[in-house]
């Protein structure tokens, strides 16, 4: 797995996004150090309407494909680690459904994206398992990321607090 690392440059712009400006290349759980570090990009995009977000997020996916795809060509490895920015996105989508911004429910919405990003239930395992490319490497982060804010969701808005 080294050798791939090595073979990312972060002066290409696909590889500085892919591992999420190189929050990916944490040495232990990138996927939650990518997690981590997709939150700052999130408090940046809660001030746009919430239209504009949501278009943003489907740019991201869209963008994303393509940049997830090209760096595990360049690196050799399919959805290598060290690759994020599907978790950026995932968990952008996740942090949607907050009922408030507050620390608690970022939190929150973290702890269940990492959930199901790692546990991968059906229907996440079944898209991780058969799509490939970049398409494969993004799509089982985005369904985690929309059950998980329909959890949030759930409990933020219809939990008896």
């Amino acid at each position: 797995m080294n050798a791939a690392k090595k073979r990312l440059r972060m002066r290409n712009p696909w590889h500085l996004l892919a591992t999420g400006f190189g929050s990916g290349l944490f040495p232990w759980g990138p996927g939650t150090a990518g997690s981590v570090a997709a939150i700052p990009c999130w408090m940046l995009l809660t001030y746009l309407p919430w239209q504009v977000y949501s278009m943003v997020v489907m740019f991201s996916i869209c963008i994303g494909v393509y940049l997830c795809h090209q760096t595990a060509k360049d690196m050799g490895v399919h959805d290598h680690g060290s690759i994020v920015w599907d978790e950026f996105v995932g968990m952008w989508i996740t942090l949607m459904a907050i009922p408030v911004r507050s620390w608690q429910w970022v939190l929150a919405g973290f702890v269940v994206f990492r959930i199901f990003d790692i546990w991968k239930p059906w229907p996440i395992r079944w898209f991780d398992r058969n799509i490939h490319g970049g398409m494969g490497i993004m799509i089982d982060d985005v369904i985690a990321g929309v059950v998980s804010a329909l959890v949030i969701y759930l409990i933020g808005h219809h939990w008896p607090f």
